[in-house]
């Protein structure tokens, strides 16, 4: 179940972000009004004058709400998981140490040597 539910919390979470946005972006500010009384036309709105604060502003508070849960979810959720190991060095496999192979023995230095003759 849980398999499920992060990937489809998180695809609410994506969708209810970028709505948000986008609904922030439609509204207009307060500044607004005062252009619109000397001629600039911004005040003209899809929801009328009067209808689109009202509106937005709600959908937007109740998006707004969502993405704050959702957001919680997400962090209760990733941090719940057990499976998910904490770093990187977890995901290693330890491997078998090789010994390493023995140096060959030195043959003694013996009359017929030459290893006498090397300068110290």
């Amino acid at each position: 179940m849980e398999g499920v539910l992060f990937p489809l919390v998180l695809t609410v979470h994506i969708l209810v972000g970028a709505t948000v946005i986008g609904l922030v972006l439609l509204q207009h500010g307060k500044g607004a009004d005062m252009g619109a009384a000397f001629g600039s036309g911004a005040s003209g709105s899809l929801f009328g004058a009067t209808g689109s604060a009202n509106f937005l502003s709600r959908a937007t508070a109740i998006l707004a709400t969502v993405f704050f849960l959702t957001s919680l979810a997400l962090s209760f959720m990733a941090t719940s998981r057990s499976q998910a190991p904490s770093s990187v060095m977890e995901q290693v496999q330890p491997q078998p140490v090789e010994p390493a192979p023995a140096a060959p023995a030195q043959p003694a230095a013996g009359a017929d040597s030459k290893a006498k003759e090397i300068p110290k």
